[in-house]
């Protein structure tokens, strides 16, 4: 009984070592939040006329992986995966992995470096593109802001772009924080039971800009209900990457949520699936914001500053709204009848003489002495833990 006290004890003592271990990190002086202005309208959309044609994508994906870790969270290897997104009208699929990179199966001019980062029971997952290779160091208890942004700095530094996943499940992830957390361009949206994606308007009203997607987040593609339920349309001549990054980075591309049609009949879903709405037409004129649809939709509602309502219309083909000089930004969200929804990315206020878009530039500014004193801390109480340990087989 002694020892099994012992051995439990060491256990929980070391697991408490690389708890303190994974939490050091900068304390950042956060900027207070600074809605959007400027004279300019930033139009993602500006592209469109000139980068192909729409193609239908799911960028977070996870399919059967070799070895004990990551754990396998899908019974089906990529080439299957991949199959059944083309079944249903997808001409773009990336594999994102839990810390892993997953070769393309079938097409290496087709591969896509992206892997999901994190290991923290909080959830705070990140998709990361482009990284040469996994950053694996994540705190395991980020029970600060300064820690969730010194892993959105780091995994920054060699990435092409960085989409925070889930935010609607990441515990802690409130609106305190989206409103101070900065360094991502992308935000997941869409959760299981809304279409609001408040949790983007927290980060857009404070100056946060990013692009939206929504996506399956896909780890059972034989069951019907789990997959072609989000989906993203991407303006873009290819599926290279050095295409999507483009499209990506411009922010020319809409997340729709998709309803799951046939409930169960594959026949039913991917004949349905063939024949979406889509947005023909998108963008501004001088300070109207303009959308036109494939076909009419129950209604059209133009989100703004603080979540609120700025224009709702019903039975509908197309919406223009003018962006007043007050207003911060504005997004559009189409409803259909059916069930079917499309997101459009945000209009934002910005001036365009002093840079490109509305996207923040400067890193979060670092708190030289709460960082110092925090770290000593981090360390005395890892000294302590060490201590205890070695004190419990003496």
């Amino acid at each position: 009984m002694k020892g099994l006290v012992k051995v439990l004890g060491t256990l929980t003592l070391l697991a408490l070592l690389a708890v303190l271990l994974s939490s050091v990190s900068p304390v950042y002086r956060f900027r207070a939040p600074k809605p959007f202005s400027g004279k300019d309208v930033f139009n993602p959309y500006q592209a469109l006329d000139s980068a192909g044609s729409w193609k239908r994508a799911n960028f977070h994906t996870h399919t059967r992986v070799s070895g004990p870790w990551p754990p396998n969270e899908c019974p089906h290897d990529a080439a299957y995966t991949d199959s059944v997104y083309r079944s249903l009208g997808y001409e773009i699929v990336t594999f994102s992995n839990h810390n892993e990179l997953t070769p393309h199966p079938f097409d290496s001019t087709l591969q896509v470096n992206v892997y999901e980062q994190g290991y923290s029971p909080f959830k705070f997952h990140k998709l990361v593109f482009g990284s040469p290779g996994v950053k694996h160091w994540n705190p395991l208890l980020p029970l600060m802001a300064s820690q969730l942004q010194f892993e959105l700095d780091r995994l920054g530094a060699d990435a092409d772009l960085l989409q925070i996943n889930h935010p609607y499940r990441t515990l802690g992830l409130s609106k305190g924080r989206l409103e101070r957390l900065s360094g991502y361009s992308l935000m997941e949206l869409d959760t299981h039971v809304s279409t609001e994606n408040t949790y983007w308007d927290w980060a857009l009203s404070a100056g946060h800009y990013s692009f939206g997607l929504a996506n399956d987040d896909l780890h059972h593609p034989e069951h019907p209900e789990r997959i072609a339920i989000r989906c993203n349309f991407v303006r873009t001549p290819s599926a290279r990457y050095e295409d999507l990054l483009a499209a990506l980075r411009s922010g020319c591309f809409y997340a729709m949520r998709v309803p799951d049609y046939g409930e169960g009949d594959w026949a039913v879903k991917i004949a349905e699936n063939q024949d979406l709405p889509f947005i023909a037409d998108i963008g501004v004129d001088g300070e109207n914001l303009y959308m036109t649809l494939s076909e009419p939709a129950d209604s059209i509602r133009v989100t703004g500053q603080d979540h609120r309502t700025l224009l709702l219309v019903q039975d509908t083909l197309s919406v223009s709204y003018r962006l007043l000089p007050e207003e911060p930004y504005a997004r559009f969200t189409a409803f259909f009848p059916d069930g079917a929804v499309i997101y459009t990315n945000p209009f934002a206020r910005y001036d365009a003489s002093q840079k490109e878009s509305p996207f923040e530039n400067a890193p979060q500014p670092f708190h030289y002495p709460l960082t110092l004193l925090y770290n000593l801390l981090l360390a005395a109480l890892f000294a302590l833990v060490l201590w205890l340990a070695v004190r419990i087989w003496r």
